[in-house]
């Protein structure tokens, strides 16, 4: 029987029946009943029974009810002489049904690389396994009955509805039957999934269609698409990269771009190669150049080829040759480095003669500076005669022609800076031949040309071997050098806008320059326009330093092409990103607006620039941007001079002050006023609108508000007030009668640096304000001694200080209510500051004065029955601590001293509320510096003969114990408590 045609079905019925026997006797088959074998001399009988008991001992089979052991010695005898062959056996077992012993074999056979067609072809076929109504025709053939055959259910090409367990004797067995059935069918589907990827990659591979290919092959520059399967690999490399490099989140986004592919399978990638090394592997190898071969020496130096033994050089296999010859070669080349040294160096004594001379001729004779040069140029064309004849012959392998002079420069150039000296004029190109190649030559450039008879035709084609690209933009670029400044900016307007987007964030400040010099220069309106825009939309999130160096730069080319095409050009990208939904690209606009104010036409600056600030300053959310807006309006009122703007600043201050952010108040203060103040002085309006005008919403907030009291809106308003008392002095020094006699002298003393309150910016600094500190040091000279000596007549600005403003202020003093802490303090500070800033003779002078008149500190003229009405106002406290504390001199302290027994002694006899008293106190002893002088005013009282004060005394200390140290409290509060604790009338 033939291993490829044996049906292991086809028995004759002589077999049939004998096997159907009850005794299991096969002594009645004739040997005509044996099917022939081509294969072997055994009978099917001799190869079933031994095959039967060999491979399967232990197992019965329900085709087989059993065997006799006579039978079995007697197979087993025969067999002992001749070898069973693999395919017999295997014959035998599918005939007799044992078909997981059949499996087994098959896959022993397999692991051992012996695979069996038979078993092979039995089991790759669907049909062997599926479910008949009654027996199959081949068991019918075998005699195996209904209760033989295999039962089918669910599937129709794998083994794993098999029920072997109704087969079997023992039911224990059914569990690992099973495992095995399930583990050829895993291999089979590994076999068909191999087979079906192999398919995939072939038709994967075979998508590019064969006209491209050609074009490809056809013109080797252009790029081959990339393929669906190098695509996947790809993929898999760069997710696993990611992965291993804590770019989770990126890892993330990039599988959720690639759905179609696991990442965490290689092999769904779909290749039958094994999985490459990772990206990083694959970057430090891909730079490792090969070692060059044997018989190529790659010199860049002007060396004739014969004189080198390198060309000696062979492809004998043996190293020891090899080594011989590199040796040699080495110390051929070492000889000729040195020859070549010595010639750099005589070839560099010529050059300083030459040099020499040309100075010498420069000298003597009185030509034209062109004349001059091209003797130069001429001398140096002819100075390599003066060395060793040179045939032109490198050892530059690779190079185009005409290219070879420009390489051999190079490489003798780079030897030689060593050894050239610096020349006063240096040369323009100095190279190996000191050919001077003339950039500025009106014709066109001329190359040797060979003494041949090619067609050009031919030298064309020749040519196109050269491995070139300019048919892409790139290549386009490249193969244009500029000529002129104009083609430079061209060609840089139209690579920018490709370069930019490759450079790292964090390093495209590094363009600003080569941006703005390009469009700076470039002609086409258009291209400057995509040059600005990409300028503003270089950094997606520019920090404060990237801010400045584009702002710096924008600075830069204002200055450069004036306010017409600032306002053309840079103006509107400021306005397409007003709205801009990242806050640093609206600072940056806010901070644009800013510093490109003085280079804009002041029509611009005073309508569109002035818009688009206040239209920020109303709608923006980020407090940094509209503490930018403030900022930047501040410049703006420096620069314009539209006075029917003087409102629209006015609006904008008072909206500033409202704002709920911090920052951009202290930004209002530090810039925004000062610079609106300096306007509003030059336009006359200081004295006569803007201060007024102040005073007046205080006024009018107070008389609204007796009920409730805005207290925002008055810290806003009087803070806005003392911002604008520096800018007040400075004018009153401005328009003095002494100001014509204001000059600056050797001898002028310097100002105290107490003189003034510390100022919240340089802009409130009235030496700023005013010019310089030496002229100020003048003007508070004269100013102080105009006011000791001559007086204020004539002095129109200070008397609307004196006669105007300040009796104002006292009235309003004496409006607000003394038990707000708040009030009492901004108040307080006002003053303080006012003082401070106009000096301590007007202080005297004019302020005290003012508030001594209005509160009439003498106890003869206290009513005992309503008591004193201006003593209970906060016009007590706030002239105590804001104008008796401005100066802490001996003289001041005991005028504050006396001015609080006064009052705690009007008070008391008068029977008046102590609330302006008690809110002196509590002003006062928020400074521990001022406890031992309260300590003063209250023993005052303690030992007063008035029992009503003494009573008023004690009710202080309540306010004072708190917070007075240890070591009053023992020297000055405990004996002050005694003494008022023996007291019989309180």
């Amino acid at each position: 029987m033939a291993a490829g045609s044996v049906n292991p079905f086809n028995l004759s019925d002589s077999e049939e029946e004998a096997e159907r026997r009850p005794d299991g006797a096969d002594n009645d088959r004739s040997p005509s009943d044996v099917p022939p074998q081509s294969s072997g001399p055994l009978s099917p009988q001799a190869d079933s029974e031994p095959a039967a008991l060999l491979l399967s001992s232990n197992r019965t089979s329900p085709s087989v009810e059993g065997v006799s052991v006579s039978a079995a010695a007697a197979a087993m005898g025969g067999s002992s002489e001749t070898r069973v062959s693999v395919d017999s056996i295997a014959a035998q077992l599918l005939r007799d049904q044992y078909i997981l012993t059949a499996l087994e074999f098959h896959t022993e056979l397999l692991e051992a690389g012996r695979e069996l067609p038979r078993l092979r072809d039995y089991f790759s076929n669907p049909g062997n396994f599926e479910r008949q109504s009654g027996t199959p025709p081949a068991c019918k053939e075998q005699g195996l009955g209904p209760g033989g055959q295999l039962n089918r259910a669910g599937s129709i090409s794998t083994l794993d509805s098999l029920d072997f367990a109704r087969y079997s004797d023992d039911g224990n067995r059914e569990s690992d039957e099973k495992v095995a059935v399930l583990e050829f069918e895993l291999r089979k589907a590994k076999e068909t999934i191999q087979a079906l990827r192999a398919n995939l990659t072939q038709a994967a591979e075979s998508e590019v269609p064969s006209q491209e290919r050609k074009n490809f092959k056809s013109s080797p520059e252009i790029q081959e698409p990339i393929r669906p399967l190098e695509k996947r690999a790809l993929n898999f490399l760069v997710n696993e990269y990611l992965l291993k490099n804590n770019y989770k989140l990126s890892s993330i986004t990039f599988s959720d771009e690639n759905d179609d592919q696991d990442f965490e399978l290689w092999d769904d990638v779909g290749l039958n190669i094994p999985k490459p090394p990772d990206l990083l592997h694959l970057y430090r190898n891909c730079g490792t150049s090969l070692p060059s071969p044997r018989d190529t020496v790659d010199i860049a130096v002007g060396v004739e080829a014969e004189e080198l033994l390198g060309n000696s050089i062979t492809q004998e296999p043996e190293q020891k040759t090899e080594l011989a010859q590199q040796s040699a070669v080495v110390q051929e080349l070492e000889h000729q480095i040195s020859l070549l040294n010595s010639e750099k160096q005589s070839l560099a004594e010529q050059i300083r003669k030459l040099q020499s001379d040309i100075q010498a001729l420069k000298k003597n004779v009185s030509i034209p500076l062109a004349v001059s040069m091209e003797s130069g140029n001429h001398k140096a064309d002819q100075v390599p005669d003066l060395g060793p004849p040179d045939n032109g012959q490198y050892l530059d392998i690779g190079g185009a022609p005409g290219q070879n002079d420009v390489t051999d420069s190079i490489a003798l150039n780079t030897n030689m800076d060593s050894v050239l000296p610096t020349p006063a004029t240096p040369p323009t190109q100095p190279h190996t031949k000191l050919k001077d190649p003339a950039p500025q030559s009106k014709g066109p450039v001329q190359f040797d040309q060979p003494n041949r008879k090619l067609s050009p035709a031919f030298h064309q084609a020749l040519l196109s071997f050269c491995r070139m690209s300019a048919d892409s933009r790139l290549g386009s670029e490249v193969s244009r050098i500029a000529d002129s400044e104009e083609s430079v900016m061209l060609m840089l307007g139209r690579c920018l806008p490709h370069i930019v987007p490759n450079v790292l964030l964090a390093k495209r400040e590094e363009l600003i320059p080569l941006i703005l010099c390009t469009a700076c220069l470039h002609p086409e309106p258009k291209e400057r326009d995509q040059l600005l825009h990409i300028l503003f939309n270089l950094i997606k999130r520019p920090d404060d330093e990237q801010r400045q160096m584009i702002l710096t730069g924008c600075v830069a080319f204002a200055r450069h092409v004036g306010p017409t095409r600032v306002e053309a050009e840079l103006l509107p990208q400021c306005w397409e990103q007003i709205n801009h939904k990242y806050p640093e690209r609206r600072l940056l606009v806010a901070e644009s607006c800013g510093a490109l104010a003085p280079y804009l036409p002041k029509e611009i600056r005073s309508s569109l620039v002035l818009s688009m600030l206040q239209q920020m300053l109303a709608e923006d959310k980020a407090d940094m941007v509209r503490e930018a807006v403030v900022k930047s309006l501040g410049i703006i009122m420096g620069y314009i001079d539209d006075p029917d703007k003087y409102s629209q600043g006015f609006e904008l201050m008072l909206l500033s002050l409202g704002d709920p952010s911090e920052r951009v108040v202290s930004a209002i203060h530090q810039v925004f006023i000062p610079a609106f103040a300096a306007w509003s002085t030059e336009l006359g309006n200081l004295q006569s609108q803007l201060v007024p005008t102040l005073l007046a919403r205080i006024e009018k907030l107070l008389k609204d508000g007796e009920h409730g009291l805005d207290e925002h809106k008055l810290h806003m308003f009087l803070s806005a007030l003392q911002s604008l008392i520096p800018p007040l002095f400075a004018e009153v020094l401005r328009n003095a009668p002494f100001t014509s006699r204001a000059k600056l002298q050797g001898d002028t003393p310097p100002i105290e640096v107490t003189r003034f309150p510390r100022p919240a910016s340089p802009l409130q600094d009235v030496a700023t304000i005013i010019g310089s500190r030496e002229q100020l040091a003048v003007l508070l000279q004269l100013y102080d001694h105009q006011l000791e000596h001559e007086g204020t007549t004539g002095w129109d600005s200070l008397l609307w200080v004196v006669n105007q403003l300040l009796p104002q202020l006292i009235e309003i003093v004496g409006r607000i209510n003394v038990t707000s802490t708040t009030y009492v303090h901004e108040f307080s500070r006002f003053f303080w500051r006012l003082c401070r800033t106009f000096g301590k003779i007007f202080t005297n002078a004019k302020v005290k004065p003012q508030f001594q008149e209005i509160l009439r500190l003498s106890e003869e003229n206290v009513d005992t029955t309503a008591g004193n009405g201006i003593l209970t106002k906060a016009t007590v406290p706030i002239y105590a601590t804001g104008v008796l504390t401005c100066y802490n001199q001996e003289e001041d302290r005991k005028l504050l001293v006396g001015f609080l027994e006064d009052v705690m002694t009007t008070l008391s006899l008068s029977h008046a509320p102590l609330d302006s008293l008690k809110a002196s106190f509590v002003e006062l002893g928020a400074n521990p510096a001022y406890h031992e002088l309260l300590l003063t005013v209250l023993w005052y009282g303690v030992v007063h003969t008035s029992a009503l004060v003494r009573c008023t005394a004690a009710r202080m200390f309540e306010l004072l114990v708190k917070g007075v140290n240890e070591t009053l409290v023992a020297q000055r509060v405990v004996p002050a408590l005694i003494t008022l604790s023996s007291d019989p009338e309180i």
